[in-house]
């Protein structure tokens, strides 16, 4: 293999929540180059702005990370990182079709001389780097996979928004096809992370890895909804009995709520498509995705049910989760749905979401600001900080007097509550 693994040239495709950051660390100890076919987000890149609001913009203007969305500019390197989505399709099937675009794409960048590492970092089922990816790549290039070029796999682990396990600091499990393919992505990897690195058993126990986390979180958090439904049967609220649980020593911290983002809502679909194609039935993983998929609209029924017809109804967060500007598989989109063909009008509004964007994946016209006093119902979906920092008060002030406050995290259930408000939670 090429000596230059002691100083590689690296480049990696997809510079989105999971690109993005990853580059960023590898161009401090490395000659990077950062690739997006989205020419938008790379002249965003260069004006120094994340609209992940993962990267701040004095790192972006300190980075030595080339930037670019045009593949012929790229300069033939050791190691191709592709961090591209793997999405589901309508059925909930895995749609591969991006990661099949980038691979052919890398593929005619690839020099044999060389003798380069393509690693994978999107998620997918056990199979697809060597079955799937290599084959596109061997195709694409004219080289012969395991002489020309090379195969990995590290799986992913950025959470968005989440400050404290970030790319330089978490574990990184590697793979490779061989030991000294193993080794030298460790290496890389290591020189990044003072989390350290997993050299994993396989490219296969790798991707598996990854796609069991996700539907771990996945299954338990199904148990948390289903129990919130039953308990809310017997008028008792799950929050009551989450902390009196919560004081066993070996009781799991896991909390209901509405299940979205492109990992933990998408991933098990990954497993469960891999486990049917060998003729399992996975009845676990697909029973956890049902009843978390149906969460939003349970939410919007049992809201309802506190209304009368035709009520106004304030939405307070649109993103799938609180602090984040990510809008990818949002499940508040499906409560406000049920609501408005429930018969309601809804407003929302969200100071992290892009009303673009909202606009043109949910149909959603975000408030900007929202009529005082003036609805009969608000549902805080999304604890945003600023949803926090204002309180009650700042809830409260959109009701009118009577009105409901539904408040989906437990945010304001022991609180005291202005004005003849009536409160309602899971």
């Amino acid at each position: 293999m090429n000596a230059s693994i002691d100083k590689p040239s690296i480049v990696v495709v997809g510079l989105g929540y999971v690109g993005l950051p990853l580059a960023i660390a590898l161009a401090s100890r490395f000659d990077t180059t950062g690739l997006d076919i989205d020419a938008g987000r790379i002249a965003e890149l260069q004006r120094h702005h994340d609209r992940t609001n993962e990267i701040t913009s004095e790192r972006l203007e300190k980075t030595t990370l080339r930037l670019t969305s045009d593949p012929a500019t790229v300069r033939a390197s050791d190691i191709y990182i592709v961090t591209v989505p793997t999405p589901v399709d309508a059925d909930n099937r895995p749609d591969l079709s991006i990661i099949e675009r980038a691979s052919r794409m890398v593929g005619g960048m690839l020099d044999g001389a060389r003798r380069p590492i393509i690693c994978y970092e999107s998620t997918v089922y056990p199979g697809v780097t060597e079955d799937l990816c290599g084959p596109i790549l061997e195709q694409a290039s004219g080289l012969i996979r395991g002489r020309d070029f090379f195969l990995g796999y590290s799986p992913e682990r950025i959470n968005p928004g989440d400050r404290e396990h970030t790319i330089d600091k978490i574990t990184k499990v590697v793979a490779g096809e061989s030991p000294v393919v193993t080794a030298r992505l460790a290496t890389v990897y290591g020189a990044v992370t003072v989390g350290g690195t997993y050299q994993a058993a396989s490219i296969k126990v790798a991707e598996a890895a990854k796609v069991i986390e996700n539907a771990q979180r996945d299954i338990n958090i199904a148990f948390m909804n289903e129990i919130t439904r039953i308990f809310s049967l017997m008028d008792i609220s799950v929050w009551d009995v989450l902390k009196a649980a919560g004081t066993k020593w070996n009781f799991l911290p896991f909390q209901p709520g509405l299940v979205g983002g492109h990992c933990i809502g998408v991933d098990p679909y990954y497993l469960a498509h891999c486990a049917a194609a060998l003729g399992h039935d996975p009845a676990v993983i697909l029973s956890g995705r049902a009843i978390n998929d149906a969460m939003g609209g349970w939410v919007a029924d049992q809201l309802s049910a506190q209304l009368v017809p035709k009520s106004r109804v304030l939405v307070m967060g649109l993103t799938f989760k609180e602090d984040v500007p990510d809008l990818r598989n949002s499940k508040v989109a499906d409560v406000i749905a049920r609501l408005k063909l429930l018969g309601h009008g809804v407003d929302v509004t969200d100071p992290h979401a892009d009303r673009h964007e909202a606009a043109q994946e949910y149909g959603i016209e975000l408030v900007v600001d929202a009529e005082k006093a003036a609805y009969d119902a608000v549902l805080l979906a999304v604890p945003h900080e600023e949803y926090r920092a204002a309180g009650v008060t700042g809830a409260t002030c959109f009701l009118r007097g009577g009105g409901v406050l539904a408040d989906l995290k437990g945010l304001f259930a022991e609180h005291t509550l202005p004005n003849n408000i009536v409160y309602w939670g899971i």
